[in-house]
């Protein structure tokens, strides 16, 4: 099968947007174990396949609950679903949908 193919290109993807979004001055911060500044990015480095830091990212936009709206209304390639597992680009806002409640 490809799924390890797969999985690497996932990664890969996941580390060069965790970049990208980590020199953006509109992101307030980017979450993931390929950033050096990641709590976990030592242990990652040791114990993870070079360059596979895993194909989830958080990361949070500068203004808020609004601010994050108006972008992942405006994302073209990205689906906003709360339906990880998918084999599509997700986005996920947590205010807006699985933890709206709660706000």
């Amino acid at each position: 099968e490809t799924l390890s193919l797969r999985v690497e290109r996932h990664c890969q993807n996941a580390n060069a947007l965790a970049a990208w979004l980590d020199k953006n001055d509109k992101i307030e911060w980017v979450s993931h174990p390929s950033l050096e500044q990641h709590e976990s990015h030592a242990l990652a480095k040791k114990y993870f396949r070079k360059d596979c830091y895993g194909a989830v990212l958080s990361f949070g936009v500068k203004g808020g609950k609004t601010a994050s709206t108006q972008f992942v209304d405006s994302l073209k390639l990205a689906s906003h679903l709360a339906n990880v597992g998918d084999a599509k680009t997700l986005v996920i806002q947590p205010s807006a949908t699985t933890h709206q409640q709660l706000s």
